[in-house]
């Protein structure tokens, strides 16, 4: 059996900070062969820069999918085309920088296959996020992905555990990413498919999703606009570890976890 620890979206320097601090020890416990996080908020909440990436690169994420805010600092459009484990949506229509799925190997030698898709209900229309997963499911096991998992960013619930059904049985896992709030539906879907719709955020959660509350409640009481600052309180890092069979890349189990750094 190999062991995956997936984080939800890493949030700013707050979340960068957790990832640097814990990600060893949960490795350690966990006894994980590779860690796979979502990290287009992890530069000030908003976006990704080249220093923060490689930063997380260090700190042990080893494949960094994203979403809606991955090409928000245009220094990044260059990294995404030759940084091949930071990974975007592979529904953004051509000529997007970079690619929609990563395949690495394992320090034992296992292939695994990353796959980025994003969502359409609530958020930017892109090109169908079900067809591209088909598409890159297929690309993967054709360049020899044992095991295949596949970061759903999307807004709706819905929307995530329909791909989580269209997909059960062709990949290892389906989780979801985007709302920055742990969801407790965790468990396996026909086929041996580890599903959970939203893996949470790693970040300050005395927050309104990450942002300190005051900006927040102001644009929403007044209608006006707020400058939003990432907030600082309240740390907790959140996610799940999948073990997955590495000879047919079907889940034998997924654990859900919380890991507070201070409780305040």
């Amino acid at each position: 059996m190999i062991k995956v620890l997936c984080l939800g979206d890493i949030f700013g320097r707050p979340g960068r900070r957790l990832v640097r601090e814990m990600v060893p020890r949960l490795v350690d416990e966990y006894e994980v062969d590779l860690v796979v996080a979502n990290v287009e908020n992890a530069s000030g909440g908003l976006g990704l820069t080249i220093q923060a990436a490689e930063e997380l690169f260090r700190s042990g994420v080893e494949v960094q999918t994203s979403g809606n805010h991955i090409f928000r600092h245009k220094e990044i459009y260059s990294f995404l085309d030759h940084e091949e484990r930071l990974i975007r949506p592979a529904n953004y229509p051509p000529p997007s920088p970079g690619r929609g799925s990563v395949l690495v190997r394992t320090a034992a030698g296992v292939p695994v296959g990353v796959i980025n898709v994003m969502g359409r209900t609530y958020m930017t229309p892109l090109d169908c996020p079900f067809r591209a997963a088909d598409r890159e499911v297929r690309v993967l096991k054709e360049a020899g992905a044992r095991v295949i998992l596949v970061d759903v960013h999307a807004e709706a619930t819905s929307e995530k555990r329909a791909m989580g059904w269209h997909l059960a049985g062709r990949v290892g896992a389906v989780f979801g990413t985007h709302t920055h709030v742990q969801t407790a539906d965790e468990g396996l879907l026909p086929g041996g498919t580890a599903y959970i719709s939203d893996l949470g955020m790693t970040g300050p959660h005395r927050s309104i999703i990450g942002m300190k509350t005051e900006a927040v409640l102001e644009r929403f009481l007044t209608g006006r606009p707020a400058r939003f600052e990432v907030a600082a309180r309240g740390l907790r890092l959140e996610g799940v570890v999948i073990g997955l069979d590495p000879t047919d890349g079907q889940a034998i189990n997924i654990e859900r976890f919380q890991v507070n750094r201070e409780e305040n």
